[in-house]
Order: C-alpha cells, then sequence, then structure tokens
C-alpha cells in the first residue's frame, strides 16, 4: 500500500495496531488501556489516557509522518520527530507533586495545577531544545475534569495553569495559540498531555459563530482556555486542519442542555463554520464534512446511538470515527467532537 505524504491521522483496532509498520510513525495515544509493546516500536511516544472506548474494536490513534522518524527524549517528555514535525507526549500523577508543590510555599498551587505548570513548561523546553517552536495541536486528559477542588472547578484550575506557565515560558496565550482539546480522564489517572509541534507556523481559525475561547468572559473561570478553534498547516502536497474540541457553543452560551441529539448537531454545524473559514482563508483548501476523521466523546452512556445517528446522517455511513466517553469541560455539555481534515493541494505530486 503506499504511503500517503506528509501528516496522516488513523484510527485502528488492536489487532491493526499490533501489525502496524512502524517506520513512519510519529506517535500513537491508546484509550483502551496500556498497549502491548511491539517489537520494532519501543522507542514509540505512546500517549496512554484511561477512558472508555465505547467501540471494542478501535482504541488507536496513530499520527504517520509518511518518511521515516527518529525519536528521543527532553525531561519528561517523550517525542518523535521529522525534519519539519514533532509528536511529543508527558504523564504527571498529581500524587507525585503535591509534596514538592507544597514544599517551602506560604500559598502552594493545587496538585493539579502544579502537574499543569511543569509538563506545559518542559513541553516549551523540549520544543526550545529541539527548534520547533509552533505548537499546532495540544490535547489535554486530566482527571475529574468538572470536580471542584477546594472551591473551583479542576478545569478552571488547568486554565490557570496552563496559561500561567505558557506566559512564563514567553509564549502567547490569545490570538496565535493552538488548536486543543481538554477532557476528564479515569479518576486515579495522571494529567496527560501529548502534541504535534512543527517548524512552519500554521494559520489559526477561529470560528464567526463562537466567541474565541480566549476571550470569553469571566463567568467561566478568571483565566480564559488558551486556545484557537482550529489550526491549518499547509505542507508541500497538502493542508491539514485541525481542529480543537467543538461542542454546542454558540457565541460563549451552552445551547440544548439535557439533548444529546441537539447538541450534536450545533456541534456538527459549528464544525462546518470552521471548514468554511478554514477554505476561505486556505489557498486551495477544499475541506468537507464528508472527509472528516473524527473523535467524539460522549458524557453518557445511553446517549450513544442518538449521536452516532446524527452523525451518520452528517458523515455518512463510512466516516472514520472514534467514541470515547469522557467528561466535558462544561458540566451542561453532553457531547464534544474534534476533527483532522487533509486537503490534497492541485498539481501535487
Amino acid at each position: 500500500m503506499r504511503v500517503p505524504a506528509g501528516l496522516h491521522l488513523e484510527y485502528v483496532s488492536r489487532a491493526e495496531y499490533q501489525a502496524a509498520r512502524w517506520d513512519d510513525v510519529l506517535g500513537v495515544a491508546s484509550f483502551n488501556g496500556t498497549p502491548e509493546q511491539r517489537a520494532g516500536a519501543e522507542e514509540i511516544p505512546v500517549a496512554r489516557v484511561r477512558t472508555h472506548v465505547y467501540s471494542a474494536d478501535s482504541g488507536y490513534e496513530v499520527w504517520r509522518a509518511g518518511k521515516p522518524a527518529a525519536s528521543g527524549r527532553h525531561e519528561r517528555v517523550s517525542f518523535r520527530h521529522t525534519g519539519d514535525m514533532l509528536f511529543g507526549c508527558i504523564a504527571i500523577a498529581e500524587s507525585e507533586v503535591a509534596a514538592e508543590g507544597a514544599r517551602g510555599r506560604a500559598s502552594a498551587p493545587s496538585p493539579l495545577q502544579e502537574a499543569t505548570m511543569q509538563a506545559y513548561r518542559e513541553i516549551c523546553a523540549t520544543l526550545d531544545a529541539q527548534a520547533y517552536p509552533h505548537l499546532l495541536r495540544v490535547w489535554n486528559y486530566l482527571p475529574d475534569i468538572n470536580g471542584d477542588s477546594a472551591g473551583t472547578e479542576r478545569y478552571r484550575l488547568f486554565n490557570s495553569a496552563r496559561q500561567q506557565a505558557l506566559r512564563t515560558c514567553g509564549r502567547a496565550v490569545t490570538g496565535r495559540v493552538p488548536a486543543a482539546s481538554a477532557l476528564g480522564a479515569a479518576s486515579d489517572s495522571p494529567l496527560v498531555v501529548y502534541f504535534l509541534a512543527g517548524r512552519t507556523a500554521p494559520v489559526f481559525v477561529e470560528n464567526p459563530r463562537q466567541v474565541s475561547a480566549y476571550h470569553y468572559p469571566r463567568q467561566y473561570g478568571p483565566h480564559s482556555p488558551s486556545f484557537s478553534r482550529a489550526a491549518l498547516l499547509r505542507e508541500a502536497s497538502s493542508l491539514t486542519l485541525f481542529i480543537s474540541g467543538t461542542s454546542s457553543i454558540v457565541g460563549h452560551r451552552s445551547l440544548h442542555a439535557g439533548d444529546s441529539a441537539a447538541q450534536t448537531r450545533e456541534t456538527l454545524a459549528n464544525i462546518d463554520a470552521l471548514l468554511g473559514e478554514a477554505n476561505r482563508v486556505g489557498p486551495g483548501a477544499r475541506f468537507s464534512l464528508g472527509a472528516l476523521a473524527c473523535k467524539v466523546y460522549v458524557r453518557r452512556p445511553q446517549d450513544l446511538p442518538l449521536v452516532q445517528a446524527e452523525l451518520a446522517a452528517a458523515l455518512g455511513s463510512g466516516a472514520r470515527i472514534l467514541y470515547v466517553q469522557a467528561d466535558i469541560c462544561r458540566q451542561d455539555l453532553l457531547v464534544e467532537i474534534e476533527a483532522t481534515a487533509v486537503s490534497s493541494l492541485a498539481g501535487a505530486a
């Protein structure tokens, strides 16, 4: 089988994961427990996310570069890279940082904040050391995302710590910020962050139907989430669009409380608006809903059939979709969808 040129994403089953070839793999995210180690794949970075996958025949997210890649490690960040792209991952347990975070401080951050700040400082240090200055896409999985810690929701604590770490590292917290997602994980899980970075700056894309997340009003927390709605990367033969975790939000307000089908339709309308905006700002782009690879987070298992029916109607029966059970950043949101799209450039070999 001909290997596609440029960055591409695959959602694969355990059997496909075990049979995969590895020379061009940048990294893997596992959503169904710790994967068995494969001979020849020992240096591949694997982000082990402790969530439940709804489909027994999937659960592995494999990022390929279309060309050979080399592995490395910087502090606790495992990474793999080509000449223009880097995948990395880090996991930090809150229990590991609780004692050191409190030591010698009159007003210590929470363990989650400490873990978040350490993770982002080490990510930024890795990118500086390896000369990949542009964060393209980040995935964050934190336990008990909607839980309360000393009177503050944990997701809000995460946002404050992420923003503080980015500022400390001299990085933007509004505007030129990566596409991202933040979801819940098992209660005893570490904080897991994995990411893609490049040597070429992407175009950051906002949704005309939504307030930019980094401009949310203070009712959603003292520090807004530091992510763009999407990031558009141009390579030699293609454009890749990284769509952040997207939900039933118009303006800055959640819509359709309690109705998972209506939330799914509103989410798809937001994604369709992002595709239109990416086609407008990306010369040569021809993105469409039917060509998306989607990871769909469904909070309540009983809602899965409704969500699947809406996606089948919008994307077609052959769509590439990984369904994951996870808590979402707002407690009134039942569904979140992230997506990746590739558009070949005319005249590319």
